[in-house]
This record gives structure tokens, C-alpha cells and sequence, in this order.
């Protein structure tokens, strides 16, 4: 039986614990839709709430992506359909180098140096990368950046550690294969990087630098990001109410929207609406399938409870804005399970059963009322309503003809979110 000498074990260690870090906070959109998803926040949701205790640690809960509205601007479009690439060509170039290498133990034919070897010594750590930058797209959570960025450093430091055994175990072999690849991208590449590289001073190539800018590279595209949607998100404002739509398509529907809401007011339909407070209103279908991140509007919002996680995963991946675009009658359909002509007579959320209603192109939406607390406690309205210091508290959902502006029905909901007190997207 080999003995590992306390160097590899704690290499090993660290590669193992590096991709754990990152598949816990990673893979916590896909674990929060399934049947276990309160089993999981049970205990990963205090590290949550501990983190927003503190402003220096508050941002980490955030996005910094759009996720639950549909990207209003072709670069946001192609950004989340890229994520959805980076994601599948990552994870299955893992899958492929993974069993060169393992057959190549079995067969104990040596050092791997074909296939994506012959120009890459470390191809499992960039198709992990890749597929890691992929998954912080789909899930754009400023703590699933940290923790790649985590992955990052570790990585590079395992990739050196593996190259120095590697040259005693296999000696000038080994050495004449490195000067023909390069460590994570092909060699002409990295000459390219090491060319601006002996441009720095000194002090400023040391080991320290890397992991430095590792982070300020990973985080501060994020920043970057998040400043990127908030100016493109197609905010409408009237009074202490700020409405932003789902669907940028709907953004010509907020004006008979806002109009409906204060004339509900001014009639004592709309009961909750203060004068001293901001209110932040998302506009959308009334059987918008993520509606329950924003508030708790029913058990059809509990998408833990549908038990559907595979596909849901899939149509999320495969599928980018299929999800959030369709039709309310071929959505009712598909989660009834019947045509969609019967789903729009009999499974109305509104319970609107009228024959001459062409739910294709439904009048009707929904808008989810979150209230605004902020620390300037002065009013604010677009984008500042999604600051990082804001508590938004869910209060009510209004049903309501985006054509006439009538409101047909005001639901109370619980200040809390399908998750309870989960941090969820906000954008």
C-alpha cells in the first residue's frame, strides 16, 4: 500500500476542498428547487444571514446579474447565453480529460500528453475554471464569485506543487513535455501574458501578486457587472412607487400600471401604501413560475414543492429565456399537464373564466409590492431601491388590467419570501 508523504495529503486536501467550496455555494440554485431544499438552509442559510449582519460582508448575498428578470440589453443576453456554453463545454471537458487520465492509470501507459495534453499540462483545472466562470452566470450570487476566485488561487498553486513531483518522478521526460505546453492555457498564449508580465516591476511579480489579482480580477468584473444591469434595467417611477417589469416588454405597460395603483389607492383599495415609504413593484405574468423569490404568493411558488428539479434545471440551462418568456396559457399548461386552450378556461391563477380571453395575449398582471427601508432614510426610487443596504420586505401582490389600469384583486402577503428568510435574487 502507497504511503502519501504529508505534502500530497495536504494538496489533496486542498484540491478537494476548493471544488467543494465552490459546488456548495454554486450548486444552491439547483438544491433550493428540490425536495431537500430546506435540509440544505438549515445549515447554510445562518452563514447567509450572518453575512448580512455586517455592511463589509453584505454584498457577498447579492447578484450582480440579472437572474429572475429577463436581461433587457443584447450584451446582458449574450452574457447569461454564454454562461449557459461556458457551463456545458466546462463540464464536459472535465468529464473527458478526467477519464484520460484515470484510463491512462489503469492502463499505466504514463504521464497523459495526448488529446487536449499535447498543448495544456493542466486541462482538468481550466475545463474546472470554465465551467465555474459558466455556473457564476447562471447563478450570479457575489459569494459564488468569491468562492471561484477561491478555487482560482488554490489551483494555481496545485498545478505548480503536481509539475515539481511530476519532475522527480519523471525527470528530464517530464521537463522536455513542459517546454512544449503550457500550464493552463497553450504555450503561444502564455508567452503572450509572460510578454506584459516582464513589463511590471519587481516587487510587483512576486507570489503575492497572483492570488491579488485573481481576486480584484474575479470580484471587480462583478462590480462591473452589477453596475452594467442596474443602468439597463428598465425602471418607471411615479410618486414613492418604482416599478421594473419582468419582461422589458411589459416596460410600456408601467404607466396604466402605476396610474391603476394610485387610483387604487386614492379609493382605499391599496391600504398598505404610506406616503413616508419607497416601494419597489415587480410587473409580471400572474403565473411567473419564480414569483415566490420575491414574496410568498401560494404553494405554486414553492418550486421545492413541484418535485420537477431535473427539468427545471435543464430548461434553465438549455433553455436560458424560454422559462421566463412564455405565454401564461402555455405555462398553466405545462404545469397542469393539459392543452393549453383548457388550461387558460379553468386554471387561471385570477380565476378569470372568460372564452373570449386570448390568454396569449393576456391583459392581466401581476405586481409583487416590496417595501423599501434604507439607511439615508430618505426617499430613493431606481436603482437605488436595489442597494446593498435596503431591506425589502414583501407586503403585498396586486392583481391588475394592465389595459384599463381596473384592479381586480389585492392579496396580503407574508413578509417573508417562499424561502423564508433566504437571501434571494433581487434582480
Amino acid at each position: 500500500m502507497k504511503i502519501r508523504n504529508p505534502r500530497e495529503s495536504v494538496t489533496q486536501v486542498a484540491a478537494q476542498g476548493g471544488i467543494i467550496l465552490f459546488l456548495i455555494v454554486a450548486l444552491e440554485v439547483m438544491i433550493m428547487i428540490s425536495p431537500f431544499a430546506f435540509f440544505f438552509y438549515s445549515v447554510f442559510n445562518p452563514v447567509f444571514n450572518w453575512l448580512d449582519q455586517y455592511a463589509a460582508t453584505r454584498w457577498l448575498t447579492g447578484f450582480f446579474l440579472p437572474h429572475m428578470i429577463l436581461p433587457p440589453t443584447l450584451f446582458l443576453k449574450s452574457v447569461r447565453v454564454l454562461g449557459s456554453v461556458l457551463f456545458i463545454v466546462g463540464m464536459a471537458a472535465f468529464i473527458i480529460c478526467a477519464l484520460q487520465v484515470y484510463l491512462g492509470k489503469i492502463l499505466k501507459s504514463g504521464v497523459a500528453t495526448n488529446g487536449i495534453y499535447r498543448f495544456i499540462r493542466h486541462p482538468q483545472y481550466l475545463a474546472l475554471g470554465i465551467w465555474g466562470v459558466g455556473m457564476s452566470i447562471l447563478w450570479p450570487r457575489f459569494i459564488v464569485l468569491a468562492s471561484l476566485a477561491v478555487m482560482f488561487i488554490i489551483y494555481s498553486y496545485l498545478a505548480r506543487d503536481e509539475e515539481a513531483r511530476m519532475r522527480l518522478k519523471f525527470g528530464d521526460a517530464y521537463e522536455r513535455y513542459t517546454r512544449n505546453t503550457g500550464r493552463f492555457f497553450p504555450m503561444a498564449l502564455e508567452k503572450f501574458f509572460s510578454f506584459f508580465g516582464r513589463l511590471l516591476p519587481k516587487p510587483l511579480t512576486s507570489r503575492m501578486l497572483p492570488p491579488i489579482l485573481i481576486v480584484f480580477v474575479v470580484i471587480g468584473t462583478g462590480f462591473a457587472f452589477r453596475a452594467v444591469t442596474l443602468h439597463s434595467l428598465p425602471f418607471a417611477s411615479q410618486g414613492n412607487i418604482t416599478l421594473i417589469p419582468i419582461l422589458p416588454e411589459d416596460t410600456i405597460l408601467s404607466t396604466t400600471i402605476l396610474n391603476g395603483i394610485f387610483q387604487g389607492s386614492a379609493v382605499g383599495q391599496t391600504g398598505y401604501l404610506q406616503p413616508d415609504k419607497d416601494y419597489l413593484g415587480y410587473v409580471m405574468i400572474p403565473d411567473y413560475i419564480m414569483q415566490g423569490m420575491i414574496a410568498d404568493t401560494g404553494v405554486s411558488s414553492h418550486l421545492y414543492h413541484h418535485h420537477h428539479t431535473f427539468a427545471m434545471i435543464t430548461d434553465w440551462v438549455l433553455h436560458p429565456f424560454v422559462h421566463l418568456r412564455r405565454p401564461p396559457s402555455a405555462q398553466m399548461a405545462k404545469m397542469h399537464g393539459v392543452d393549453p386552450a383548457i388550461a387558460r378556461r379553468h386554471h387561471c391563477p385570477l380565476g378569470i373564466n372568460d372564452e373570449k380571453l386570448d390568454c396569449n395575449n393576456c391583459p392581466y398582471r401581476r405586481v409583487i409590492l416590496v417595501e423599501v427601508d434604507n439607511s439615508s432614510r430618505k426617499h430613493v426610487s431606481g436603482s437605488q431601491l436595489l442597494a446593498f443596504d435596503s431591506v425589502r420586505i414583501p407586503i403585498e401582490s396586486i392583481d391588475i388590467n394592465s389595459r384599463t389600469g381596473e384592479i381586480v384583486k389585492i392579496t396580503k402577503v407574508g413578509n417573508a419570501t417562499a424561502w423564508n428568510d433566504v437571501p434571494t435574487p433581487a434582480i
